[in-house]
């Protein structure tokens, strides 16, 4: 089924619908978590107030998980932080000025399975994601770059997730009871204070903040929904396991280490010796015809909007961008930030009062001069900062628990706190530097602000004059017509393939496969292009075919000169793996090669090898001292020597492997609930509204 981009718009014949198709990307998800509290003083709400919804996982799923991707390793016991402190402080600066978008709360940006996704939910996702990026990146934090980086559709794929696991849970029959919901709000740590339920007054003043406001029973739906999608997670995964063999070589992968000595030959350095002749290329033409074989090709007459010209005709006034930055002051600005470094030591399944001994005692180390950092590197249980010293990074309000976020903002830099229990266990702080609070000022936002409402409005107008277009064109002969009426061009492009950019429009996979799918006669829906939109119509196509060599000739001889100049790289390091194999680094000069030197783990990347499954192997299967045979690569050969390696340590190994195994089982969880939900998505119907999407966005 095509894809249809511009929900107002219509492929002639065919019933205009207000939504668009299609079966959004799945992303693993986090998880929120679990931590057992007193029961409260006050009674729980009469509607069951439930401030970990689905909103507050994607806070975790959005942000954190990000993170997590982007850096090799993250704050494990952070991903849980965020959720809490982000429930106890739910409501902060941004929420009394954003009311910037254009659309009705109400309205559905997507639909699955007949569940609505409203502009209301969108938006608080939205900002939600918006201000944990902006608590983490401090200075660096530019929602402009969020946007061209298509923050709004992973969003909107990851809300749409959330409800197609609804969907699949509600057809199982798997259901939850009031006292499941119940039972979460009792165990809360951010809606408690010394342990005890902060009441229903306050729970409905944190409500009420939220814009758009959330009500009583909105809550409720949100955390009945997070239990029934954990009961399904559940449901499908918890026969899942991780053996000990398992555990011990993703152990011995990340933990095993090489220092590898490589000798490389680029195939590049024969490329002058390569050349090949034309009979040459004659015969390896016809031994690898079916690698030229050329596609089906299409050729298309094209009406384009072009949001770039449409923008170089719109002003902006001062008095507009100031409004604008008045409006939306939290956007440029910064809030107070601190750098800290921390010990962590955990407390589950352990002797607490014992732990809290052992933190006393580093404690007084501290105090008594020794270094925070290696104490950290040495005995902190916070595997994301442990390799760092400890180090945090700048975090802003919301991003830690409340007993770390208090202590960390109330200390000076240099400041060392007492020992702090948080529900991860008990931490000692140091704080390194703090940033207050700031706002840029108009002058320095100004010409940014004045860009981004030129584009928005360009946008804006694109959307219009394809609306607008779509109602007048019922046949090709009518976009010439169209087009001088409204100052814009049509164009013809060269014929193309599939995956080819078109001419004119440069790569535009909307417009390709709508050329594929469409008729001659036929004009399309208004298509996405990198510019703007496109109404095209196909006047020609190209079956497909074998070329003549004539047709190709550049492409094999660059083919057929690669393979050579490889297979004379291939020859020179098999000549020289003999005695290589006797002094390493003197037959390496002799060769007039250069050796390098590198630490090595499973599943690394080797200078000028890359990451490489022979490398990998050989690495830790040759004796130390060991020399490889040629390894050949795209880009040449290269030989490897063993000159170092370290063994695991079985009692290191003992000791994590436990916590290992269920990092395992959570990724094969998250892999197979995965697999599961992109089945889900084949049978639902899912309907996104890119035009009431584009409305929800903030300006």
């Amino acid at each position: 089924m095509r894809t249809r981009r511009c929900g107002t718009h219509k492929r002639r014949g065919h019933t205009p619908g207000p939504f668009n198709r299609r079966r959004p990307i799945y992303h693993t998800r986090g998880r929120a978590p679990s931590t057992q509290h007193p029961a409260p003083r006050h009674p729980a709400p009469r509607h069951l107030v439930i401030p970990v919804t689905p909103s507050c996982i994607r806070i975790v799923r959005m942000t954190m998980l990000d993170r997590m991707r982007r850096h090799k390793r993250w704050l494990k016991w952070s991903l849980a932080l965020v959720c809490v402190a982000f429930v106890a402080l739910y409501f902060p600066d941004f929420l009394s000025t954003r009311q910037d978008v254009g659309a009705a709360p109400n309205t559905a940006v997507a639909e699955v399975d007949g569940r609505k996704i409203t502009v209301a939910e969108f938006t608080r996702a939205y900002y939600q994601r918006l201000d944990a990026y902006r608590a983490s990146a401090g200075e660096s934090f530019d929602p402009k770059l969020l946007k061209q980086l298509g923050i709004d559709r992973q969003i909107l794929s990851l809300l749409i997730d959330e409800q197609a696991m609804l969907a699949e849970a509600g057809r199982l029959g798997l259901k939850v009871s009031d006292a499941e919901v119940r039972e979460r709000i009792l165990r809360l740590p951010g809606l408690q204070e010394n342990g005890q339920f902060i009441g229903e007054e306050r729970y409905r003043q944190l409500l009420g903040l939220q814009r758009p406001p959330l009500t009583p029973a909105e809550f409720e739906a949100d955390v009945r929904s997070q239990l029934l999608a954990e009961k399904l997670r559940t449901a499908l995964t918890s026969w899942m396991t991780v053996s000990d063999e398992d555990v011990e070589r993703e152990y011995r992968r990340r933990n095993e280490k090489a220092k590898l000595e490589v000798v490389s030959v680029p195939a590049e350095t024969f490329k002058d010796q390569a050349a090949p002749s034309d009979a040459e290329l004659a015969k390896y033409f016809e031994k690898n015809r079916e690698k030229y074989r050329m596609g089906v090709k299409m050729k298309i007459r094209f009406l384009s909007i072009d949001a770039q010209a449409l923008r170089e005709a719109i002003t902006v006034s001062p008095q507009e961008a100031r409004q604008h930055y008045d409006d939306n002051t939290t956007q440029y600005s910064t809030p107070e930030q601190v750098r800290a470094s921390h010990v962590l030591l955990t407390i589950e399944d352990k002797n607490e009062a014992e732990v809290r001994k052992q933190a006393e005692g580093l404690l007084a180390k501290i105090k008594g001069g020794a270094d925070i950092a290696a104490l950290a590197t040495q005995y902190s249980e916070d595997p994301g900062s442990k390799e760092k010293g400890g180090d945090l990074g700048y975090f802003g309000r919301g991003a830690m628990a409340k007993e770390f976020e208090d202590a960390a903002f109330s200390l000076e830099p240099g400041g060392l706190s007492d020992v702090v229990k948080s529900q991860f266990g008990f931490h000692i702080i140091k704080v390194t530097d703090k940033k207050p609070a700031e706002t840029q000022p108009f002058a320095k936002v100004q010409e940014q602000i004045v860009e981004q409402l030129k584009w928005q409005r360009a946008q804006a107008r694109a959307e219009e004059l394809a609306t607008e277009i779509a109602a007048k064109i019922k046949q090709p002969s009518d976009l010439d017509a169209v087009a001088r009426a409204h100052k814009l061009k049509v164009a013809e492009s060269n014929f193309f393939e599939r995956d080819e950019p078109i001419d004119g429009l440069g790569p535009a996979p909307e417009v390709s496969q709508a050329a594929f799918s469409l008729e001659q006669g036929q004009v399309s829906d208004a298509l996405r292009t990198s510019q703007g939109f496109a109404f095209i119509t196909v006047v020609g196509n190209q079956p497909a075919r074998m070329p003549k060599l004539s047709e190709v000739k550049a492409r094999v001889t660059e083919d057929m000169t690669d393979e050579k100049a490889l297979d004379l790289a291939r020859d020179k390091a098999q000549s020289l793996a003999e005695s290589l194999k006797g002094n390493f680094a003197r037959a390496a000069k002799a060769a007039g090669l250069e050796v390098e030197t590198t630490d090595f783990t499973r599943g690394g990347s080797v200078p000028t090898v890359g990451a490489n499954a022979q490398v990998d192997e050989l690495a830790f299967r040759l004796p130390v001292g060991g020399v490889s045979d040629p390894i050949v690569t795209d880009t040449g050969a290269s030989i490897i020597r063993v000159a170092e390696r370290t063994e695991i340590k079985k009692e290191d190994l003992t000791a994590e492997r436990e916590t290992l195994r269920q990092e395992l089982l959570e990724q094969q969880r998250g892999r197979f609930v995965n697999s599961y939900l992109s089945k889900v998505k084949e049978r639902i119907e899912i309907r996104q509204n890119d035009a009431v999407l584009q409305q929800a966005i903030p300006s």
